[in-house]
């Protein structure tokens, strides 16, 4: 390779994002990208851009974000990942490195996302658990829960599970090719698989489903939220600790080796 031939890295990263404003630079707080800008700017000893398949809010996690970036860097593709992890935050890591088509677009060229909501039903709070689970200690119905996640799946507008802003200036239908409530002890996921999301999309059905386990909306009701879609009708918004970005998915198959230990909802 010559000294000034660019290539581009693909990254799988996790993420605890707790104390980061979101995955997205912002000017006066920490985020991911910063983050990962700086300690792959270190390594390859050049400025570096990364750009990320997913936008995440602050506090919410990331078990397969894929980001990328473009380097003259003539380290070979091996020494990616520790090198960038060596210079990370501890809440960061790199977890897979590959090297992708100049074109590549981690974002636009993403099929499906995958993200996991989890709630935590135990009657006494966890520590351990804080910071990836909502404690919701009263009981819920979880099979009226599961009936009313079932209406997600297909293509929908889902004006109703976003602010009312911002559903006035962007189309709001979205695919959901799966989406599935399933216990685990005192934890239940909700996962959830689509094309792409609204801002704050997965957290304000989980708010709504919550409120139908609780008693406190039927699930006819929530079918009407995704059929008839009234702009910020789903007001309740569950907290962003219990979220996390589990896969991007592409067609040429990226990081689909390193994310067989996953447990796997949607095949």
């Amino acid at each position: 390779m010559n000294g000034n031939e660019t290539r581009q890295i693909a990254l799988l990263v996790e993420y605890q994002g707790t104390r980061y404003a979101g995955s997205q630079y912002q000017k006066n707080a920490p985020t991911v990208q910063d983050a990962l800008e700086r300690a792959l700017g270190k390594l390859t000893n050049e400025p570096v851009r990364v750009a990320m398949a997913g936008r995440t809010d602050a506090g919410v996690h990331a078990r397969g974000q894929v980001a990328a970036f473009r380097t003259t860097s003539r380290r070979w593709l091996e020494v990616i990942s520790p090198g960038a992890n060596a210079r990370l935050p501890a809440d960061i890591a790199v977890r897979a490195a590959r090297e992708v088509p100049g074109d590549f677009n981690p974002r636009r060229h993403a099929r499906k996302r995958w993200y996991r909501y989890t709630l935590h039903l135990g009657k006494t709070r966890l520590a351990l658990l804080r910071e990836f689970a909502w404690h919701i200690y009263e009981p819920l119905d979880l099979g009226a829960m599961t009936e009313a996640a079932g209406y997600l799946e297909g293509c929908h507008d889902f004006a109703a599970f976003t602010a009312p802003s911002e559903a006035a200036r962007r189309n709001t239908v979205r695919v959901v090719f799966g989406a599935r409530l399933w216990r685990a002890g005192e934890l239940a996921h909700l996962d959830i698989e689509a094309t792409a999301y609204l801002p704050h999309m997965v957290r304000r059905i989980m708010g709504t489903l919550a409120e139908i386990g609780r008693g406190k909306l039927a699930t006819g009701e929530f079918r009407r939220l995704v059929e008839d879609a009234p702009p910020g009708a789903a007001t309740k918004i569950a907290p962003a600790r219990g979220l996390c970005l589990m896969r991007v998915r592409y067609e040429s198959g990226l990081f689909d080796d390193e994310a067989s230990e996953d447990v796997q909802p949607f095949g």
